[in-house]
């Protein structure tokens, strides 16, 4: 450390003025200086008449007088109070360094204590302190404009961020239909709300306002919804217990078929009448579900024992068929197997239904017996049917006239008419030749 007795030492220079902050980088901290204390004697001392000297740049001066104790302890003293003074000061850099405070009641403090230190009764690095008090005063202003700057900055940030989470609000309470996430999300809007700062109270009153009136608007409307709804679920209480009613009234009924058609429309009207009150609807659908319990399980009892019935049925037909089918013979005996065919078929209607799922097998082949006894019936017909026979005979009586007439064109030398003639009576021939072979077939 320099020694301020020393001609040749050179005057302590201050140190840096804070300066702006240069460029985006951060803003180089205040110096902090370690406090000379461990060699008081360098910056001072006590002459044999016991006053106190103060060794600075431009020379000693006296500061006070010691008669308490020895020289030690008096240096020691009046150094001990620089510290206190140093250390003051040490606590105003790193407010300012860390923009901590007001930099204005910081550039004050720093102030007031550079004009009391000429006067200060205190030994140590005097003009150092001077000049770091110096620094601090001629820095506070920047950093006081720095402050400003960014409370301003994060100032407008906060507004941005409300107005955001306002505008959000304001859609969630015009248009949210979505009840519980839309509630949900304007909690979590509140609690975002909250941890926002730095605005002035006359804007953020104003954004309050805005969130606020939007969460009226969106519990109005949630609580319109829920209010309209529990008048639809109390409408829809009334609605099935009126269907369970009458689903009680017919579940005992033995009209199998209109009654299960009427349970399915009951079913519909059940679905479309919507949901009951939360706390009845389960209950009110356990009464609507037993009534139809009630008559399908009867109706079931009744089908499973019609089905075994038709099982029987189905069995009796198969073995009938199957006899039918190797003793009728149309061909053989035309006259028997119609008896036989009538025998069968009083027998099949007397065996009564069978299952549905065998009924077209069964009834088809009844019917290709059938077919076999008809076919039969008509060829005996056409066999002996007069109608047939004339149209015969008047095939072969018209051809054997065409095969006059063109003899008679031909005799008189009309060879042409008599070719379109014979052309005629071939074809009238080849008719009536058909005609009796279809006779002679059947």
């Amino acid at each position: 450390m320099t020694n301020p007795t020393d001609p040749n030492a050179s005057t302590p220079k201050p140190g840096p003025k804070p300066g702006p902050r240069p460029g985006p980088g951060p803003r180089p901290a205040v110096p902090v200086h370690p406090v000379p204390v461990s060699a008081p004697d360098v910056f001072g001392r006590i002459d044999e008449n016991g006053g106190v000297w103060l060794k600075t740049a431009n020379g000693e001066r006296q500061i006070g007088s010691w008669q308490a104790g020895t020289v030690e302890e008096g240096l020691a003293h009046f150094a001990r109070k620089f510290a206190d003074m140093a250390t003051e000061v040490e606590i105003l850099e790193e407010r300012l360094t860390a923009r901590s405070g007001d930099p204005k009641k910081t550039q004050a403090t720093a102030a007031h204590l550079l004009a009391e230190l000429p006067d200060a009764q205190v030994i140590g690095d005097v003009d150092g302190l001077a000049a770091r008090l110096t620094a601090i005063v001629a820095g506070a202003d920047d950093v006081a404009q720095e402050v400003r700057e960014e409370r301003e900055s994060a100032r407008a940030s906060a507004i941005a961020r409300k107005e955001k989470l306002a505008a959000e609000a304001e859609k969630i309470g015009a248009e949210g239909t979505s009840w519980k996430a839309g509630g949900d999300r304007l909690r979590a809007i509140l609690e975002e709300w909250k941890t926002i700062r730095g605005i002035d109270r006359k804007t953020d009153d104003a954004l309050w306002r805005r969130y606020s009136k939007a969460r009226d608007a969106f519990n109005r409307r949630r609580g319109a919804h829920f209010a309209d709804l529990d008048r639809e679920r109390a409408g829809a209480k009334v609605r099935k217990e009126e269907l369970i009613a009458e689903a009680e009234a017919l579940s005992n009924s033995t009209d199998w078929g209109a009654t299960a058609g009427r349970f399915r429309e009951l079913l519909a009207e059940w679905k479309a009448a919507g949901r009951a009150p939360r706390d009845s609807d389960e209950a009110l659908w356990v009464r609507f579900k037993a009534a139809q319990d009630v008559f399908f399980q009867a109706r079931n009892a009744v089908n499973s024992e019609r089905d075994a019935e038709f099982a029987e049925n189905a069995k009796a037909k198969i073995a009938l068929l199957d006899e039918a089918e190797k003793q009728i013979d149309p061909a053989k005996d035309l006259e028997a197997a119609r008896r036989d065919f009538r025998t069968f078929r009083e027998k099949w209607d007397e065996i009564g239904k069978v299952p549905r799922e065998q009924m077209s097998k069964l009834e088809g082949r009844v019917r290709a017996l059938e077919k076999r006894l008809r076919a039969e019936e008509d060829a005996d017909w056409a066999r002996t049917d007069p109608e047939a026979q004339a149209r015969a005979a008047q095939f072969t009586e018209r051809a054997d006239k065409l095969e006059e007439q063109a003899q008679k064109a031909q005799d008189s030398g009309k060879d042409r008419d008599a070719a379109d003639l014979r052309k005629q009576a071939a074809q009238w021939r080849e008719w009536a030749t058909a005609a009796h072979s279809a006779l002679s077939d059947r």
